[in-house]
């Protein structure tokens, strides 16, 4: 076994693995501060992995990927990290986070609808005012009525992201349109939604966690619905419809 820490979302993280793989993957992470918790990644994990993936493509109609077992490993981890974190007052939600002047805004949507792309749009338009925060799973923590958004190892294909935290001023749904439009939504109306994207724990009493934790967030960030064509205009629009 492989053991290192590392500090995610505040959270002291001790890894037991059998690849080194995962530790490549999470050195801008690494610390050497006393342990808040430990995951240990067995080879019946890395088994559950592969079959899920394999489900998942078969589901899909496409032809099983065959992922190695040191790629799947990592999922591994960060899914045993994903079960405990609720305990600690976070939760892994799949979206694209970028900061501008220091404020948090998540993109989230149904995968292949264009999250990475319309956060592109806003390094293209803000400039070296935009920060990628995590690309594809950070992690969201909850501080009293304050929703937190940190940058993870696991921040997606093109590993866009960094080791950072901001508040998290709105969470935006991206939907494709001709046009530029954005809108306010309410809660029960973003709710189904949110609850797609957020990691659901297999363990009854984690997933209480989440869905308590769910519920903080969507009460206190700005909920929106964006309809984008991809065109660079559609960052101005969302940021001023985003802003207050």
């Amino acid at each position: 076994m492989i053991t290192k820490r590392y500090k995610i979302a505040d959270r002291v993280i001790e890894v037991n693995s059998s690849y080194v793989k995962v530790h490549d993957y999470c050195k801008e992470y690494e610390c050497d501060e006393p342990v808040d918790f430990s995951v240990t990644v067995s080879h019946d994990d890395i088994v559950f992995e592969k079959q899920k993936t394999d489900s998942e493509y078969a589901f899909e109609g496409k032809a099983v990927c065959g992922y190695p077992d040191d790629l799947l490993e990592e999922t591994a981890v960060y899914r045993k990290i994903a079960e405990k974190m609720p305990s600690y007052g976070s939760f892994v939600f799949h979206g694209s986070v970028i900061a501008v002047d220091g404020q948090g805004f998540m993109f989230t949507a149904k995968s292949g609808t264009g999250k990475s792309t319309h956060t592109r749009l806003w390094r293209e338009y803000f400039g070296d005012k935009a920060v990628m925060v995590n690309d594809d799973k950070p992690l969201i923590s909850v501080k009293g009525n304050d929703i937190i958004v940190y940058g993870t190892p696991y921040n997606g294909k093109h590993r866009l992201g960094n080791n950072i935290s901001v508040p998290l001023k709105a969470i935006c749904i991206l939907t494709r349109g001709e046009s530029n439009s954005i809108v306010p939504v309410s809660k029960s109306e973003a709710y189904a939604m949110l609850l797609q994207q957020v990691y659901r724990p297999q363990d009854p009493v984690q997933m209480a966690k989440t869905l308590k934790l769910l519920d903080k967030m969507a009460e206190n960030v700005g909920l929106y619905k964006l309809a984008c064509n991809m065109d660079i205009e559609a960052a101005k629009v969302a940021y001023n419809g985003m802003k207050g």
